[in-house]
């Protein structure tokens, strides 16, 4: 079976850093474009970050450019978010996506973890 399963989450100080990961299994990662995900309380869930299968190009929302960075390790079939300078519009809960590159009806999500932003 498939699964994405993120991990890193938890509370953080405004200012603070977190790493988030995505362990993928059941799949071959290098064929999957991989997204987080993010939906805070009463709002809808947005796009955060994306990379391309092979991690040529990035991309991200404007709220987190300059601050968060994406990035794969294909061979241990993990995706991961470095998260910095937080504040509390960052509090939300991230999910993993993976979206087949040449068959992008085919997709994957993660559980989610919890990020809060708090002092």
């Amino acid at each position: 079976q498939v699964l994405l399963v993120e991990s890193g989450g938890g509370l953080v100080q405004p200012g603070g850093s977190l790493r988030l990961s995505c362990v993928a299994s059941g799949l071959v990662i290098s064929q999957y474009d991989m997204s987080w995900y993010r939906q805070a309380p009463g709002k809808e869930r947005e796009l955060v970050a994306s990379i391309t299968n092979t991690g040529e190009r990035t991309a991200y929302a404007d709220s987190v450019k300059g601050r968060f960075t994406i990035s794969r390790d294909n061979a241990n079939n993990v995706v991961a978010l470095q998260m910095n300078s937080l504040s509390s519009d960052d509090t939300a809960v991230y999910y993993c996506n993976g979206r087949h590159f040449d068959c992008g009806i085919i997709e994957y999500w993660g559980r989610g973890t919890q990020v809060t932003v708090f002092s």
